[in-house]
């Protein structure tokens, strides 16, 4: 079933997330009529590759092309040309953004079908799900547009009394030209009239200064109740989706509300200076407009000073091309990327912003490239004011002693640093003082390194949405199991599409918990996760986890995308699920004493009816990167006590045939239209038969052939033998 055929049969609480994946920039009506086309192309790709991202952008325009002129609807006609014209108009000159676009859409598609098979929502995505609430949104879309209103009626209040206005100066310039006298009873009247125009030019001053201020306290306690949550809500969830979360979205949305807010702030100002314009031709005692102007302008001053301050935000976090999946990781020497946006899209903002960036003060680091460019407008994405750093890189500082200081306590994948972002512009004579910060960024010199930095960075942006907290690592907070536990799992799902279910959450949860695995609130040190070897082993559960990741993404990632591989079971489980099974079951499982390693086991009945269970010896990457895992499950072959090998894999847990399983991905044979006779790697391994000493055992591994067993073994093949291995119970 096609990806977007799973997509429409999930349930509406996921749908909504599906929903806000799509706007202008990728219409859901594309996603819909090319669903097929899309899916059958590599998008990660094209996101780096400029000219593959030109083959797909003019592929996709023609594949409209054929769809628009199939469709019998004129008006759905109509609608797929204009939306082909506006891709045309953001992507043209940009082909790989639209690549990166749909890319991103896709991976998070795979990721809520991921959330789909879970049993339950985790704890985060439970708290993100309300910050995507439509109803909020509607809300807030609801207030700002009455705000918008308020402002515009107020403009033709303002010139209603220009008119009045008008109308009181000429009456009363009139009566002063006037050189004969007149009638003291018409002059009585005329006067009279006047005073009444007056009095009702007054009430229309105040009448107008109390909607304003009435405005200005809607647009203060919205900035302070809903626009500022807001801001914080998606700063949030920019740093849940860093870690592996659901993707951030909203960006677009938080800057009409911020634009549209900042245009009423503009408006009013402008409305109370057409008022001072109107003091100056008329005024009288007790005028209201040079009573309350100053305190008013004031106020309108500081919300426009500190809705334009908020809005300068990192949309980029930093991070480095060669590992797109894990920002605010910086290794030195190597070139990074962040981005940085003015939700406020105003013409009176000075769009040759100039905006600087800084590293922290740090002891022994600084920016080696051009740290300073202006922010310019985005055609294609809604116009945006916006500025992105593609080639900054780090270096590392010098000492004359040739120390590099103290590093006190905390090892270097713990030391937090900031990357800073200013700007200053001057709008109609206010000057503002842009600042912003990336989240703390981890350091490293070495790719060694990088499971460690990651380690820390998912600390950090699971258990706190403080932006600068760079003292983080000096009293580091527990994680709840049910936390951690999900962001480990959007770990498996960034990496391969698929995160785990909910029995390999528990085994994991066994193994870096022991007899607390079934408590979810139980709490999780910083230093049991990352730091502290395992029981027995020289390596932490971080570490071990993170090998089996980086073996997964390089070497097993058809197989574990097909679901053949259990991975995470303990060898208890294992036998208990293999024992009563047909002789020949076998499952994989990951190593639990090998970094990187993925082994399987299978059972066996010998005649008298008693279980065996037999376990090869882990596949590590050197070994997968000469013969991929499905051709090992297919090649695979046991030599006992001298007998011609044979598979003794039959079916993969619980009873698929092996090759129903595996069969898609084998590699095809070679190509015989060449004289020579072909080779191929066969996995082998030696098996000696023992005494049994108890129903149920683990086949102990025999050292390797002799040469004569060898020589025997190659006499009845008519292959050449080119690698073996020996099992050993794991």
């Amino acid at each position: 079933m096609s990806q977007w055929k799973q997509i429409q049969q999930l349930e509406i609480r996921l749908l909504e997330h599906v929903d806000y994946l799509y706007d202008d920039n990728f219409p859901m009506d594309i996603r819909q009529g090319l669903s097929s086309w899309i899916e059958s192309r590599d998008w990660d790709i094209a996101a780096n590759d400029e000219s593959m991202a030109v083959v797909l952008f003019t592929d996709l325009l023609s594949q409209l092309d054929q769809v628009r002129s199939q469709e019998q609807n004129f008006l759905q006609r109509h609608n797929m040309k204009i939306i082909q014209q506006q891709l045309q108009m953001k992507y043209m000159t940009n082909p790989a953004l639209m690549a990166r676009v749909i890319s991103t859409c896709l991976k998070e598609e795979r990721r809520i079908l991921s959330s789909a098979c879970m049993q339950e929502q985790g704890p985060l995505e439970k708290s993100l799900q309300n910050s995507v609430a439509s109803e909020r949104q509607k809300n807030m879309d609801n207030r700002v547009g009455i705000i918008r209103t308020s402002v515009q009626l107020m403009d033709q209040a303002v010139k209603y009394i220009g008119d009045m206005q008008e109308d009181f100066d000429f009456r009363y310039k009139t009566l002063q030209s006037q050189d004969a006298p007149r009638n003291p009873e018409v002059m009585k009247q005329e006067i009279t009239r006047l005073q009444e125009m007056l009095n009702r030019l007054d009430f229309k001053r105040k009448e107008i200064l109390s909607k304003m201020g009435v405005v200005i306290k809607e647009i203060d306690d919205l900035m302070t109740s809903q626009l500022n949550p807001e801001l914080q809500d998606w700063k949030r969830r920019q740093q849940i989706a860093a870690i592996g979360g659901p993707l951030v979205t909203g960006l677009d949305q938080l800057q009409s509300w911020f634009t549209l807010t900042a245009q009423s702030l503009f408006q009013i100002k402008h409305q109370l200076d057409k008022l001072v314009e109107l003091v100056v031709k008329v005024t009288y005692e007790s005028d209201p407009i040079p009573l309350q102007k100053p305190q008013m302008e004031e106020r309108i001053n500081y919300l426009i000073y500190h809705l334009i301050k908020s809005s300068f935000v990192v949309e980029k976090q930093p991070c480095m091309a060669t590992h797109p999946q894990k920002p605010l990781i910086i290794k030195t020497g190597v070139q990074f990327t962040t981005k940085v946006r003015l939700l406020v899209k105003l013409p009176e903002v000075d769009y040759q912003l100039k905006v600087k960036t800084t590293f922290d003060k740090s002891r022994q680091f600084f920016i080696l490239t051009n740290n300073t460019k202006a922010m310019d407008i985005e055609d294609y994405s809604n116009g945006c004011l916006s500025v992105e750093f593609r080639h900054l890189q780090l270096k590392e500082k010098k000492y004359i002693n040739g120390t590099k200081g103290s590093e006190g306590l905390l090892s270097v994948t713990e030391e937090l640093h900031s990357l800073s972002f200013e700007a200053c512009f001057t709008v109609q004579g206010l000057t503002i003082d842009l600042e912003t910060s990336s989240l703390p960024l981890v350091v490293i010199s070495n790719v060694s390194q990088l499971p460690g930095g990651w380690a820390s960075v998912m600390w950090y942006n699971l258990l706190t949405d403080e932006p600068r907290n760079l003292a983080f690592f000096g009293n580091p907070p527990r994680a709840t199991w049910s936390q951690l536990s999900e962001v480990l799992s959007w770990q498996f799902s960034t990496v391969a599409d698929r995160g785990l279910n909910k029995a390999q959450l528990n085994m994991l949860g066994e193994k870096l918990l022991g007899q607390h695995a079934s408590c979810s609130d139980f709490q999780v040190s910083w230093s049991k996760f990352s730091k502290e070897n395992i029981p027995g082993k020289s390596f932490s559960f971080w570490m071990w986890l993170d090998s089996i990741l980086e073996l997964i993404k390089k070497h097993l990632l058809p197989v574990w995308k097909e679901d053949s591989i259990m991975g995470f079971v303990s060898k208890e489980m294992e036998r208990a699920l293999l024992k009563d099974r047909e002789s020949g079951t076998f499952l994989l499982r990951f190593s639990e004493s090998h970094l990187g390693g993925i082994t399987f086991t299978w059972v066996e009945r010998d005649h008298n009816g008693d279980v065996k269970f037999n376990s090869v010896e882990p596949y590590t990457k050197s070994r997968l990167s000469a013969l991929p895992l499905a051709d090992i499950m297919r090649d695979y072959k046991v030599i006992s006590d001298g007998v011609v090998p044979e598979s003794p894999l039959k079916f993969l847990y619980p009873d698929i045939p092996k090759d129903e399983a595996f069969g898609l991905l084998y590699n095809s044979l070679p190509s015989k239209a060449y004289p020579y006779i072909p080779s191929t790697l066969i996995p082998i391994s030696q098996l000696r038969s023992r005494p049994i000493a108890t129903p149920i055992s683990c086949q102990s591994p025999e050292p390797p052939m002799t040469p004569r067993e060898f020589d025997m073994l190659s006499e009845q093949l008519c292959f050449d033998i080119e690698t073996m291995s020996s099992p050993y119970s794991d």
